[in-house]
């Protein structure tokens, strides 16, 4: 009851957040989805699991070409020569999931939840650190929670790019946010990413358990309890959320709101939570409930997926902005670290 309630307060304060707004005054033939494609070039030495979205292709290419999309980078743009030889091919896009950096709580041993918090040093330098680590993967936008931890690392990281584009947050909770937060200038539409916060990307609502000391919570309810509210997938603490119901919601708004942009071609980070990134890794990797329990995310380490014919392909975590075996993963990421190169020598 209390996670419901929750739901409906955080929803008049932030409601889902859309490209349209970012692009309004762009002219029409921004519009047009860039077909970006490159023969794939795996990685050696590392485990993988596909998914095939196919079946659902159709329905969702759909609904992203029915709104406007961000203004067409020219580093990831197709030379003129071979444009009409990549549209025959299938999009290829690049997904960055990024745990928040460590927050104050984290640093006390809190219990967080949903409630708003923000990075520690420690945090913050593992989001500045991060954005090292994909400085020269390509982001056209960035989905974060609504959590100032999410927020924080996502435009910290972005500090680190090699791209130099500034990220903006989308205000679309009401007409007056939307109006006085419009770009009028084209030039610097091109040098910014829409960054776009929704609140089903947060955290895992831990109800009577945020605020509490771990240790002291185990010390009064017994440790098994404490780990079977933490780590079970359908069992929630006291009027919190379970990982299955965080899961409804993160892989809903993951399968509505972000995989048309992959479709699309558009490379998509997305900063926020444990909870919430482990079901959506769970959706991707086709974990069962058993697999997903286990799974622990660092805070502040990228994990980098190809989306590319319908599958997302798990590459690993970048170890660093010149790691070669990053870019060998995909020609086209490849060709980006090498624009990028010349044009900054």
């Amino acid at each position: 009851m209390a996670a419901e309630v929750y739901y409906q307060a955080i929803g008049t304060l932030q409601s889902h957040s859309h490209l349209n707004n970012f692009n309004h005054h762009q002219k029409h033939q921004n519009t047009i989805v860039r077909l970006v494609a490159r023969d794939f070039i795996s990685g050696n030495g590392l485990s993988r699991r596909s998914t095939n979205r196919s079946g659902q292709r159709n329905c969702t290419v759909i609904r992203s070409l029915a709104s406007p999309t961000s203004v067409v980078d020219p580093v990831l743009s197709p030379s003129r020569s071979n444009a009409g030889d990549s549209n025959k091919k299938s999009n290829e896009a690049a997904l960055i999931l990024i745990r928040h950096g460590e927050s104050l709580w984290n640093e006390k041993n809190l219990f967080t939840g949903c409630v708003d918090v923000p990075l520690s040093k420690k945090g913050i330098d593992e989001a500045i650190e991060a954005g090292k680590r994909i400085s020269s993967i390509p982001v056209d936008v960035i989905f974060t929670s609504a959590l100032i931890r999410a927020q924080m690392t996502a435009m910290l990281a972005m500090t680190q790019h090699r791209r130099g584009k500034v990220p903006i947050i989308l205000h679309n909770e009401s007409e007056r946010a939307r109006s006085w937060s419009q770009v009028f200038s084209e030039d610097t539409k091109k040098q910014s990413i829409p960054v776009i916060a929704a609140w089903q990307l947060n955290e895992r609502m831990y109800g009577e358990l945020q605020g509490l000391n771990k240790k002291e919570t185990a010390n009064r309810y017994g440790k098994e309890q404490v780990h079977e509210w933490r780590r079970s997938y359908d069992i929630p603490p006291p009027n919190g959320e379970s990982l299955e119901m965080c899961a409804q919601r993160s892989v809903a708004y993951f399968r509505d709101q972000i995989e048309p942009q992959l479709l699309s071609g558009k490379n998509v980070m997305i900063s926020a939570h444990g909870n919430s990134l482990r079901s959506i890794i769970m959706y991707l990797d086709k974990l069962t409930s058993q697999e997903v329990i286990s799974l622990e995310l660092s805070t502040g380490i990228p994990m980098l997926y190809i989306f590319k014919e319908g599958r997302f392909i798990r590459r690993g975590s970048p170890i660093g902005p010149s790691e070669a075996g990053v870019y060998s993963y995909s020609r086209r990421l490849a060709l980006y670290k090498q624009k990028l190169d010349n044009m900054f020598q």
